[in-house]
């Protein structure tokens, strides 16, 4: 028997049962003949008013109603009552009486031929839904329902129960619940750890416990683990006496592992492709997968991803596969990461799920083995490969979850793999455009440091350089491009490139920077007009770079600064006294229409410059005044050499090594030319000064023990003077400066260029220029604000 036919099988009397309605026993007239205390309470007659009244004295005839209990509305079950009929009754006091009535006929001859039994529709509807509660609750509610004894012995449950069991409830009435689940165990913590104790515990403290969650393997399902939400209450009757502990289970199982994968996803989003790197991405997954999802986790990438190389459509170059991230929660018992160190080639037998998988491009379930591809824009990446106990088997959601999970990962690895790429292009790039080493000077001593930026944020396009110039000078450059990647990298370059070209003009730093400004904005007009104005600002825009260019002079110890945008340079004279500049800020690269000022400071021998960009100075949690006040706290440290102030420096500005920009410091300390390499004179605009010049200039050779440049420094100085004299204004000035080369100077007052050409065998003159430029090294023309300066240099004899 059913655990609902036994509770159909039990006493359950409805209110027309003659030990609880109203009971009214007629002869065959329809007389009264015999009157219930419970008739007296339902009709107002008291038994000696109504005996020998007829029927129709409380109860008028069938007509007035006509209705059975399937016609009325208020049916509670829907169904007509055996025998019964509902009829309007008369109280005797007149108000009317809904009544259901039953009539029974009595056997025999005796006097009585009929009783007649009533109750009040009040309470047939009452009887009914309290019937139908019971009905739904034991056969149709989805809630398993168990009444235990208070020998917590098993004596009711319902159908959902039953089910549950997956067995005949004659099968196991009378069980105790520990019986029915002897390898169940508590998820919620604070209460015992049986579901007897449990039991007692309701019966003892007559305290509900609500929503408790209990694992185990229902008889049902002996090979997969269930959850329930179990609730107890302990149960007494009217007088509180109690008799049992009722049992609510309801399987939570599918939600439960739904909320599970949910929350797998939610870790994935989390935990998957926080860095761009293609291994400890491929490590994040193994990491998140075990052992919530599976029992091991293997990645395992195509040859070229790892190497961040481009990919094709088709499959991996000849199944080029290598093993790159691995854990196991069944191997280690914790789940620690097994990372192959370096990454190591593995190769699959043929009819493997792998390469099953591979060559199908889909996913592969073999027994306890899923097989994922990682693909990304058609390319194949590689494959995750998550196994479980030969028990355990993925189901179409795990399966579904798994997908999603490699497909997000494959997502991330393509992007480190492209970020990977581009910043190894970048840095090459960079390596190519930034100096490889700086020559020595005479002007100056120098130490540099360059950091690019850290692996997430990538290579930008801070600069530096130090460039010749004539005269023993020195040009010293800083600059930042706004931006990261290829393009910053490029813009820098392109910027770099421009700046050494228009040092070598010998321009004044102000003029440098117009000339740099009005180039850079050109760039973007031209390139507006070409492909019209950009939608979003765009990463190689140059009107986000600055610049700072400085001239200084060793033989008249003047340093000329100019600057667009960038910060002021660090100065430390020789007594460690610190002051940055006050240069006119100038506008960034590329606005145009601003002009730039320059800047003359005289600087002592042996004073310290710093060049630097804002990377070394601003970081988060650090504003630049702090970084600032660090940087001359450090370059104020005397007896250091230039190198160990670099370090000194990013020790203590960046002591991780990293930074979200790029990082560029360029240390130069000043130098002084011995006035002993230098000879100055001043000469008339006259044609005597030609032949002068040429005795001065033959002396100061014969002095410096240079005679074997005599003849082609003659030449030089006697073509120099005589171009002044014949095209320019006086004063003239001669200089000789004995450095690295033999530099010979004039200076005039005029700011006509000489223009080197060709003459014709016909021309009495113009070919004193050509001959200079035959025999010097090099020379140029250099303009000043009172003139011009033609200068040549020539290589000595012992270094040709």
């Amino acid at each position: 028997m059913s655990a609902w036919g036994a509770a159909k099988s039990a006493d359950f009397r409805g209110p027309l049962d003659v030990a609880r309605a109203a009971t009214v026993v007629l002869d065959a007239q329809d007389t009264v003949i015999g009157w219930s205390r419970t008739a007296e309470e339902l009709f107002g007659y008291a038994q000696d008013e109504i005996i020998g009244k007829p029927l129709d004295t409380f109860l008028p005839p069938r007509q007035s109603s006509g209705l059975t209990a399937a016609d009325e509305p208020g049916s509670a079950l829907g169904a007509p009552l055996s025998g019964g009929e509902i009829r309007v009754a008369v109280h005797s006091d007149g108000r009317s009486l809904l009544v259901a009535t039953a009539v029974s006929s009595l056997p025999g001859t005796g006097t009585a031929a009929h009783v007649l039994v009533a109750t009040a529709l009040e309470s047939l509807r009452l009887w009914e839904s309290r019937l139908a509660l019971l009905h739904g609750l034991a056969t149709q509610s989805p809630v398993g329902l168990g009444i235990y004894d208070t020998d917590l012995r098993l004596t009711w449950c319902n159908a959902a129960y039953e089910r549950e069991i997956g067995l005949p409830f004659a099968e196991f009435r009378g069980l105790r619940a520990d019986e029915l689940y002897s390898e169940g165990s508590f998820m919620t913590e604070g209460y015992p750890n049986t579901l007897d104790s449990v039991m007692n515990q309701v019966l003892d403290t007559g305290e509900p416990i609500v929503d408790l969650h209990f694992r185990g393997r229902p008889p049902s399902d002996p090979d997969v683990e269930h959850l329930w939400s179990c609730s107890y209450y302990r149960l007494q009757d009217a007088d509180g006496h109690v008799f049992g502990v009722c049992e609510d289970a309801f399987d939570i199982t599918d939600r439960y592992e739904a909320q599970k994968r949910l929350a797998l996803l939610v870790e994935a989003g989390r935990g998957i492709g926080t860095v761009l790197d293609v291994m400890v991405t491929a490590e994040e997954i193994a990491e998140v997968a075990v052992p919530e999802f599976a029992d091991a986790v293997t990645v395992d990438l195509v040859e070229e991803v790892v190497e961040g190389e481009a990919l094709g459509a088709g499959g991996p170059a000849g199944g080029a596969l290598v093993r790159v991230a691995s854990r196991s929660a069944t191997a280690t018992g914790t789940g620690e990461q097994e990372k192959p160190n370096p990454p190591s080639p593995v190769d699959y037998p043929p009819g493997s799920p792998q390469l099953r998988s591979l060559s199908s491009g889909g996913l592969v379930l073999a027994d306890d083995t899923l097989v994922v591809p990682l693909r990304a824009g058609g390319s194949p990446l590689g494959l995750v490969t998550f196994r479980r106990a030969p028990s355990a088997t993925f189901d179409n959601g795990e399966i579904a979850l798994a997908d999603e999970l490699a497909g997000r990962t494959a997502v991330s690895i393509d992007n480190a793999r492209r970020y990977s790429r581009e910043r190894a292009a970048s840095l090459a790039l960079q390596r190519q455009l930034l100096p490889r080493h700086l020559p020595q000077q005479t002007a100056v001593d120098l130490a540099y440091r360059y950091l690019p930026t850290d692996d997430v944020t990538g290579v930008g396009g801070d600069w530096f350089d130090v460039i010749a110039l004539s005269g023993t000078r020195v040009g010293l450059v800083v600059g930042d491009v706004v931006g990261h990647g290829l393009q910053a990298a490029a813009t820098m370059g392109r910027l770099r490139t421009t700046v050494r070209a228009l040092a070598q003009l010998d321009l004044s730093p102000d003029e440098l920077l117009t000339r740099l400004d009005d180039l850079v904005g050109q760039s973007a007009e031209d390139l507006m007009d070409a492909v019209g104005p950009p939608i979003e600002p765009r990463e190689d825009d140059a009107t986000g770079a600055t610049c700072l260019y400085a001239v200084y002079d060793p033989v008249s110890r003047r340093c000329t600064m100019a600057r667009a945008g960038h910060l002021p340079p660090a100065v430390v004279d020789p007594e460690g006294r610190l002051s940055f500049p006050d240069l006119p800020a100038g506008p960034p690269l590329g606005l145009g229409g601003l002009p730039f000022e320059s800047k003359e400071l005289d600087l002592p021998v042996g004073s310290l410059i710093a060049l630097f960009t804002d990377g070394l100075v601003e970081t988060r949690g650090r504003d630049i005044d702090q970084g600032l006040n660090t940087l001359g706290r450090v370059l104020g440290e005397r007896g250091r050499s230039l190198e160990e102030l670099c370090d000194r420096t990013l020790s203590e500005l960046l002591p991780y090594g990293t930074t979200a920009d790029d990082t560029a410091l360029l240390l130069v300390r000043t130098r002084e030319l011995d006035p002993g390499q230098v000879a100055h004179w001043e000469l008339p605009a006259e044609p005597v000064a030609v032949g002068h010049a040429r005795e001065l200039a033959t002396g100061q050779l014969r002095e410096w023990d240079l005679e074997e440049l005599t003849f082609s420094t003659e030449l030089v100085v006697s073509e120099l003077v005589t171009n002044a004299v014949r095209h320019a204004a006086g004063p003239l000035q001669l200089r000789l400066i004995r450095d690295r080369t033999l530099l010979c100077e004039v200076a005039d007052a005029g700011h006509t260029s000489p223009h080197l050409r060709h003459s014709e065998e016909e021309d009495e003159g113009g070919r004193g220029l050509f001959i200079v430029a035959q025999l010097v090294h090099r020379w140029g023309t250099r303009y000043t604000e009172s003139g011009k300066t033609i200068w040549t240099e020539q290589v000595f004899p012992s270094a040709e």
